[in-house]
């Protein structure tokens, strides 16, 4: 392990994958480091890297080590890290999602709001308010993890997770908002839902969310909802 003067750290995850490390919290510092190095590297890749996954602060990278040693992938991504100290990310493209809060869509809003001391409408208020920004793609396909929410209206996840959690519902998790794009269980409180698909296999590209988009919610009434996607 070693500090460097580009604040990053380099650690040996195997003997074929090196994680890259920004820090331990989810900041969009960080976050913007992440995503500035996992395009460079998609730009223009070395030879011997198989894949690359970015996470909140930290990105590792999977190389053939017959074709590279772990010094070589670490000194090709220090010259990256370079260039993109000196040439920061594009501008993220943005998309807006609409929501519906209804309670039927939102069975946890009453519980977010009275854990956080607040009245449902000033739940959706200050989660309307934000501006969000994709951390990572996980858990699923298309889950986009979305920092930046304000947190006057963090809740911790059910002490039991629901078996299925329908397609499109906007949850909370912690200190960090997402939306589910395909039916599955889940843990987060659930809040509103949106009637946008996420996440479609056959749609190029398939998801709507990826690394570095940024997100802003608007409010959508039922009769809304059901004009996007009829029961």
């Amino acid at each position: 392990m070693e500090r460097d003067p580009l604040l990053y750290r380099t650690i040996p995850a195997s003997d074929r994958s090196l994680l890259i490390s920004f820090g331990e919290e989810i900041s969009l510092a960080f976050h913007q480091r992440v995503r500035a190095l996992t395009e460079r590297l998609l730009r223009q890749p070395p030879d011997a890297i198989l894949n690359i996954h970015p996470a909140y602060s930290s990105l590792l990278i999977t190389f053939d080590p017959l074709r590279a040693t772990f010094q070589e992938i670490e000194s090709s991504v220090r010259n990256f890290l370079i260039d993109t100290t000196a040439e920061p990310p594009a501008s993220p493209r943005r998309i807006e999602i609409p929501v519906c809060y209804d309670e039927a869509f939102g069975p946890d809003l009453s519980d977010v709001a009275s854990l956080n001391g607040l009245s449902t409408e000033e739940v959706i208020r200050i989660h309307l308010s934000g501006e969000y920004y994709v951390s990572f793609i996980g858990f699923t396909p298309g889950f986009g993890y979305l920092g930046g929410m304000s947190p006057r209206i963090a809740a911790p996840r059910l002490a039991t997770p629901r078996r299925r959690v329908p397609a499109g519902s906007v949850a909370i998790g912690g200190n960090q908002t997402g939306i589910y794009p395909t039916a599955t269980p889940g843990g987060w409180r659930i809040i509103g839902r949106t009637p946008l698909r996420l996440f479609v296999p056959d749609r190029d590209p398939p998801s709507l969310l990826a690394l570095g988009r940024e997100v802003r919610f608007r409010r959508i009434s039922r009769a809304e909802f059901d004009e996007i996607h009829p029961p």
